[in-house]
């Protein structure tokens, strides 16, 4: 048996038994949930380092996921999120423009 020991998205076990594959599995109490969060995101960020051209767009829609699921766990409904990450755009702007800053004062 192979050892993961990561976190998985809910329907993996569905998935596996549609297989026919054995697994174990637990539940993290909110403190491990919270980082293994955290872990995968940063795994999330290596697969897209690394993903083709035509892999990259799966691998951000995994890092979303992850991210939603942060932003859940800090009490904010992703609709107030969107609104946070709306007004900070509004206020300091996007990456459309694509700029890069050499120097500046402090």
């Amino acid at each position: 048996m192979k050892f993961y020991n990561k976190l998985v998205r809910d329907r993996i076990p569905e998935i596996m038994e549609e297989h026919g594959k054995k697994y174990e599995i637990r539940t993290l109490d909110q403190e491990d949930y919270i980082k293994m969060l955290h872990q995968k995101l940063h795994e999330e960020l290596r697969e897209f380092d690394v993903a083709s051209e035509e892999d990259q767009l799966l691998e951000l829609a995994d890092m979303v996921e992850v991210i939603y699921a942060l932003v859940e766990s800090k009490g904010c409904r992703i609709g107030d999120f969107e609104s946070l990450r709306i007004a900070k755009k509004e206020k300091r702007g996007g990456f459309k423009e694509k700029l890069f800053l050499i120097s500046g004062e402090e």
